[in-house]
């Protein structure tokens, strides 16, 4: 079965405004709108079109999370994907420990594609899709813009990079990221969420996976940004001058 495989992230939803607790040791989140990462709702969006072109037979979401995060897969479910797959983790996870679970399952499904986003919002790390692309030992299409599966079994990608877009063509089965411009994930209706909830939904641990999570990393303090001073009112460009000279940007 063809089949293309999307990890998604559960993050502190984009539009809300983040604070950082008191003590600096995270962020606070009780009470605080959760969501699907963007940039993964984007990745799922293009394994549904593909699946809608012919490309694929099946579209399978996964997540490493809390219990909680059940909620943004079902939502998932509800977007379009076939089934889920939820690998039980508290606390933080580091970027190569979600590579190595996304590789047992890929082992496990042998999906054609594994579509991820580039980054989660609330890291930024960008190093998920290509420390999986190295531990599976197969091609990378990073920052991705555009997305077509061709007859050959090849995939045509379209990369934004500094100088402008770049076109590759890579063998399946592959990693591909996703960048903002790629599509605009589809909005959810009510009868979809209802479908959602008798579609599979399997709860999975490391240890079935023969995953030994590390921690490699440690976070001393977390810390809000400098706020920034206020803007002044000038009312003609001399006086604009004037003050750019004062403050020695002219």
């Amino acid at each position: 079965m063809k089949r293309i495989l999307v990890g998604i992230k559960r993050v502190v939803d984009p539009n809300v405004r983040v604070r950082v607790k008191p003590d600096g040791t995270g962020v606070l989140t009780d009470g605080v709108k959760i969501s699907i990462n963007p940039f993964d709702e984007i990745a799922l969006e293009a394994g549904l079109r593909v699946k809608e072109q012919g490309g694929a037979e099946e579209v399978v979401v996964a997540t490493v999370g809390p219990a909680e995060a059940q909620q943004q897969l079902r939502t998932a479910l509800a977007m379009g994907a076939d089934r889920a797959l939820h690998v039980l983790a508290d606390g933080p996870i580091e970027p190569l420990t979600v590579a190595r679970t996304l590789l047992a399952l890929i082992e496990r499904e042998q999906p054609l594609l594994v579509i991820l986003g580039k980054q989660a919002v609330d890291d930024d790390s960008s190093q998920t899709g290509p420390m999986l692309a190295a531990l599976w030992d197969r091609p990378q299409a990073t920052f991705a813009s555009g997305l077509e599966l061709l007859p050959d079994g090849s995939a045509r990608v379209t990369r934004e990079v500094d100088a402008g877009l770049e076109v590759l063509e890579i063998d399946l089965p592959a990693v591909i990221t996703t960048d903002l411009r790629l599509n605009q994930p589809r909005y959810v209706k009510l009868q979809e969420i209802v479908k959602a909830k008798k579609k599979p939904l399997e709860s999975l641990t490391f240890a079935e996976l023969g995953v030994a999570p590390r921690e490699q990393l440690k976070l001393e303090r977390f810390d809000p940004p400098v706020p920034r001073p206020k803007g002044i009112l000038v009312h003609d460009t001399a006086e604009l001058v004037d003050v750019l000279k004062q403050k020695g940007l002219l």
